[in-house]
């Protein structure tokens, strides 16, 4: 595995609290944020397939025929605002 050095900077209180749960992970602050980095990607592009299928055969048409089967009725009164 290659690694490159990024400087980072951090507002003062993330950092105080990125050091504080590195502390009790009992890791180094740059491996606590690299697992935070790598967790944070993992689920950005887990999030992008999920909608990438959910997508899959939509289309603007398809769409619209749904929203026009829907019925025209007033929303419940507990909807209300």
């Amino acid at each position: 595995m290659s690694k490159v050095a990024y400087p980072l900077k951090l507002p003062t209180s993330i950092k105080r609290a990125a050091e504080r749960l590195a502390k009790e992970d009992g890791v180094s602050l740059n491996q606590w944020i690299a697992a935070a980095v790598a967790e944070k990607v993992g689920v950005m592009e887990s999030a992008r397939d999920f909608f990438a299928r959910r997508s899959e055969g939509g289309s603007g048409a398809a769409l619209k025929a749904y929203l026009a089967a829907a019925p025209d009725a007033d929303p419940d009164p507990q909807d209300r605002q």
